[in-house]
């Protein structure tokens, strides 16, 4: 069966099949190759399931399209956008062709994007605006072809989605790191108040540090301070971190010792930095993987990616 549907793609790709011509009946192929009917019959069923080809009642089985295009529209670019993205194209068969776009969170440059693309696009995965919803324009887009991405929950169940916990997951991780955390004599989160990130990991970090008796802190902004000895930092921008990390070379401070720092979201430059910096971090190459299965079976899917702390030299 997995050859059929080889031969078939393949035969496409390469332009000896082109859309609209027809493919031989299930009586033809068994007769001409001796592969059985119901094998034959189950991957033409595959191959109509991933919109590769199609069929009518009177005239039997054709190519739907040369090649699959899929619309990919992503907050902003970031190392861990790149993972993402890489690990989706990395899982997708060939024939598949995917346009990346960003909105960079402007609500008029998301409507744009999303009203330009509607008809266009075989498959659609959707990094939403808001975190606790689908934004009205998204349900323009088929369903069935949408995939919500990172952030937003369809309350009326619809819509697939492949999301992160901001809240619990945050706090639980930080429970895992709880005895290492205690080695500081203050916990600080920095949290910008232009960041787009869900503001449910303030609620999860203010939880976690009142529940341990913890000195914490929340500040919007560490451009005008400098760190002190003895403090640990949770912090979501790159920004920050950088700042931080530039702070102990100025003042000789050893990260890990003097020093704590915990990261939002992994990325490679972070396993070498120093010693390595602990993070707090969904999979996103698994999301990526996750995200090609829906965009070939077409399944519905609807996950919550686990969160984990990841523990190095930083902390």
């Amino acid at each position: 069966m997995q050859q059929l549907i080889h031969a078939v793609s393949e035969a496409i790709n390469l332009g000896r099949l082109k859309e609209g011509d027809f493919l031989p009946s299930v009586n033809q192929l068994n007769k001409q190759s001796g592969i059985s009917r119901d094998t034959i019959f189950k991957a033409y069923s595959i191959l109509k399931q991933r919109s590769i080809i199609a069929s009518t009642p009177t005239k039997g089985y054709f190519v739907a399209s040369e090649s699959y295009r899929v619309f990919i529209l992503l907050d902003d670019f970031s190392a861990f956008k790149e993972q993402l993205y890489k690990s989706i194209r990395a899982n997708l068969p060939d024939n598949y062709s995917v346009d990346l776009l960003f909105h960079h969170y402007n609500p008029e440059v998301f409507n744009q994007l999303i009203l330009n693309s509607l008809g266009r696009y075989s498959m659609y995965i959707v990094m939403n605006i808001n975190n606790k919803s689908v934004e009205d324009v998204v349900r323009k887009i088929d369903p069935k072809k949408l995939l919500i991405l990172d952030m937003g929950f369809d309350i009326r169940n619809e819509v697939s989605y492949l999301t992160q916990n901001f809240n619990q997951a945050v706090y639980d991780c930080l429970n895992s790191g709880l005895k290492l955390i205690q080695k500081y004599k203050e916990f600080i989160l920095v949290f910008p108040e232009n960041t787009p990130h869900p503001a449910e990991t303030i609620d999860a970090f203010n939880h976690f540090c009142d529940d341990n008796e913890l000195p914490h802190a929340v500040l919007d902004q560490i451009e005008n301070r400098e760190v002190q000895q003895g403090q640990a930092y949770f912090v979501i921008k790159d920004s920050d971190l950088v700042k931080i990390v530039k702070d102990c070379k100025k003042n000789a401070y050893k990260i890990g010792a003097d020093i704590g720092i915990i990261s939002y979201n992994d990325a490679p430059m972070k396993e070498i930095v120093g010693s390595g910096i602990t993070v707090i971090s969904t999979d996103f190459v698994r999301m990526g993987k996750d995200c090609a299965l829906f965009i070939v079976d077409k399944k519905n899917i609807a996950e919550v990616i686990p969160t984990n702390l990841i523990i190095r030299g930083s902390l």
